[in-house]
């Protein structure tokens, strides 16, 4: 079943806007939703459903709004969530305030009778009658993607030159602790297309998965094996869970086609030790070395490595070996910045500063150093784009690129 009607309240509570979609749960009972959430939140019971009677309430909270779902019936949890997640990415109280008629308007083409119907915001622009507080009049025209198969994609697209740009950004997760083992280390990957086709084409997007090379009889070797896999809604998902073939008909332009993650053990790409030597509580010198582990082919371009330093530190004295350094005292570190660092190369950075004559207590350990990076061509996981495969009743060619970027996640290492 689904949602019966949508409303979105402001902080305290008060309606700014609702949708009545299917009649059978009255609107006055979102009155009861306000009370019942802070009575279960001083409990200590809160919950993403609450009931008062026959009534349920789902709800999310964005930024200054409460998005509440109202259903009688046992309804589909999962789906009224992604409507309400989807229904939120750009809404702000100020934005609704001045765009009444807009969001009703949003409202009548995201849900028909409680159903989601379209959520895409690339289609639902071809919707929207309103532009700058006029009403366009002339014919109304169903837009194409009503009708289509495929909602996400309008019909009758057409480009000169046909080409699809594929790039495969994996972020590295680090946390390696003051001894130099590390702690967490994952991998979270991003397959980004951008799609300049004409027609209804279909894409089959070949990798080297590790299911794949198990059933098919290939080398495990050089392939990797996927988690947490989450696909744009237009891959076809009874294919992949058949034969881990990514099959679809994509948006035009860009779009986040796949995300997948691994945890699997990584070595640091950039390994970072330092040295704290403090002298008399008058000055501290702080001596950090950073190593590039990755192949020597690869070169990291925009390095910044952010060092702690004691918060009442002064008269800052750096000597880099490569690159600049300087201090941020409103962040109590010394960003230490390397436009070009290839693998396998070693640096250094020395910092002095002066320090008052009374030695503050440091009642925590120092915070760990951060590092920011990003190395194109070159991904730490090895996933490789096998193929890319377009088809289109035209017969016309095309041309796939693909572009591999490895960049820095949450990237820290402790020195104490």
């Amino acid at each position: 079943m689904s949602a019966s009607a949508v409303f979105i309240l402001d902080v305290k509570g008060k309606p700014l806007i609702s949708r009545n979609y299917k009649g059978d749960v009255a609107m006055s009972k979102i009155e009861h939703f306000m009370p019942l959430l802070v009575q279960r939140e001083e409990e200590g019971a809160l919950a993403p459903l609450l009931s008062h009677g026959q009534v349920h309430f789902l709800w999310i909270k964005h930024s200054n709004l409460y998005l509440v779902a109202t259903t009688s019936k046992n309804a589909n949890a999962s789906l009224v969530y992604s409507f309400l997640y989807k229904t939120i990415e750009e809404l702000e109280e100020e934005s609704i305030r001045d765009n009444f008629v807009i969001v009703y308007e949003l409202l009548d083409e995201l849900m028909d009778f409680g159903f989601p119907q379209t959520t895409d915001s690339k289609i639902l622009q071809e919707y929207i009658t309103q532009q700058s507080n006029k009403l366009e009049t002339g014919k109304s025209r169903v837009p194409p993607t009503v009708t289509n198969a495929v909602s996400w994609r309008s019909e009758g697209i057409k480009y000169k030159k046909n080409e699809v740009f594929i790039d495969v950004i994996e972020s590295v997760n680090l946390l390696v602790n003051a001894n130099g083992s590390v702690l967490l280390s994952e991998i979270v990957g991003t397959i980004k297309l951008k799609v300049f086709l004409s027609g209804m084409p279909e894409l089959r997007l070949g990798l080297n998965d590790r299911v794949l090379f198990e059933l098919t009889g290939r080398s495990k070797n050089k392939s990797v094996e996927l988690e947490d896999v989450k696909f744009h809604q237009c891959v076809r998902l009874s294919r992949f869970d058949n034969d881990r073939t990514i099959s679809f008909i994509p948006p035009d332009g860009d779009f986040e086609l796949m995300s997948y993650r691994l945890s699997t053990q990584v070595k640091p790409l950039i390994w970072i030790e330092s040295v704290i030597e403090k002298f008399s509580h008058s000055r501290v010198e702080i001596m950090v070395k950073a190593k590039g582990q990755f192949k020597k082919q690869s070169v990291a371009n925009g390095v910044e490595i952010s060092v702690p330093v004691p918060s009442d530190a002064d008269s800052p004295r750096f000597k880099t070996s490569v690159g600049s350094a300087k201090y941020v005292p409103e962040r109590n570190v010394v960003i230490w910045s390397i436009k070009s660092f290839p693998g396998g190369k070693e640096y250094l950075m020395r910092a002095h500063f002066g320090l008052p004559s009374v030695e503050k207590e440091e009642v925590e350990g120092r915070p760990p150093i951060g590092v920011k990076f990003e190395i194109p061509y070159f991904t730490v996981s090895g996933i490789q784009v096998r193929y890319m495969k377009i088809i289109e009743k035209s017969g016309y060619q095309a041309l796939p690129w693909v572009r591999y970027i490895t960049q820095s996640g949450d990237y820290q290492l402790r020195t104490s």
